[in-house]
């Protein structure tokens, strides 16, 4: 990779992963953009250019001018939000991806997108959940991961385009705020520990989910772009993840840190159900495999990072 481009690059994953790869590549070689302007980093250290993905021609004349090898595309409408306007999160999300692949198909570039554990459905195989299985998803989210998924192998097989993606888990990150995400009460949970010592959960004790932190999936993207691509054989959408918890697991490893912290809920049943039709563990060994995924944080470790950087500790 020589000239990457970024779209939601403002986003929870974008504004960590852009940072990430211009210490890498160089700060001119990674042009972030995004729908809207954020007076921080990701718009002032690099190109940045203001960017909705439904447009096509925009996104063609930004990887022409700047010699573009490489399109990361995330932006996307999450879980919870796109409940909420499924047909914006159709047309973003689809037609946001339909104009990457097309792009990446006319300029021949590498071209990765994530999916996510909500591609799977109620009917899927909940633990050790394979890498290839039954994907019934019953949100707009997941409809929409399922199609990226099959677009992107379509666009491989059919164009030969080196498509590449991750099935992200719940991610946690203290840097940006929850995005709209299921799985979001994990940050807003230790958040609150930090700031109140309390927090109301609005899932329910014993609904387990896969999360990661931040750093880990940095990594596994970084990792799987600069893989051999002779060595991917599941190429879309591998499985990844660093630990299963529920909301008492998290609540526990708080404590060791915060000893008079207290957990209360208030079950909100529409995000419950949508964790609910999510696995409780997925099988990561494809990712291990073929790019060798190693994820460095469990829960422990993830939860003392990050206290410390919330509480102003961290370096």
């Amino acid at each position: 990779m020589k000239k990457m481009l970024i779209t939601g690059a403002a986003g929870q994953i974008g504004s960590e992963l852009t940072l990430k790869l211009r210490k890498r590549y160089g700060e001119k070689n990674v042009i972030a953009t995004d729908i809207k302007y954020e007076d921080d980093e990701v718009a002032q250290a690099g190109p940045f250019h203001i960017l909705d993905v439904t447009d096509g021609e925009k996104l063609s004349e930004l990887v022409r001018d700047y010699q573009v090898d490489t399109i990361i595309h995330l932006a996307a409408l999450l879980s919870v939000n796109a409940e909420t306007q499924p047909l914006n999160a159709w047309n973003l999300n689809m037609g946001g991806l339909m104009n990457g692949l097309e792009v990446a198909r006319e300029h021949s570039c590498k071209f990765f997108t994530p999916s996510s554990i909500g591609a799977f459905g109620p009917s899927t195989v909940k633990q050790e959940t394979p890498q290839v299985t039954t994907q019934r998803p019953t949100t707009m989210y997941g409809v929409s991961k399922v199609a990226s998924e099959l677009l992107c192998d379509y666009y491989h097989e059919r164009f030969d385009v080196d498509t590449r993606g991750l099935r992200y888990p719940g991610l946690i990150s203290y840097l940006t705020p929850p995005g709209g995400g299921t799985t979001d009460y994990a940050i807003e949970m230790i958040d609150k520990a930090v700031k109140d010592q309390q927090y109301t959960s609005y899932i329910a004790a014993g609904t387990f989910l896969d999360m990661m932190y931040m750093p880990d999936a940095i990594t596994a993207t970084i990792d799987l772009l600069e893989a051999d691509s002779a060595r991917l054989k599941n190429r879309n959408a591998y499985n990844i993840t660093a630990m299963s918890i529920d909301p008492e697991m998290l609540a526990a490893a708080i404590r060791s840190h915060i000893p008079d912290f207290t957990l209360h809920y208030n079950v909100d049943p529409h995000r419950q159900s949508i964790a609910e039709s999510w696995p409780d563990h997925i099988d990561t060994s494809a990712a291990k495999a073929e790019f060798g995924f190693r994820p460095q944080y469990d829960l422990e470790r993830m939860t003392a990072d990050m206290i410390d950087n919330l509480d102003g500790k961290g370096e």
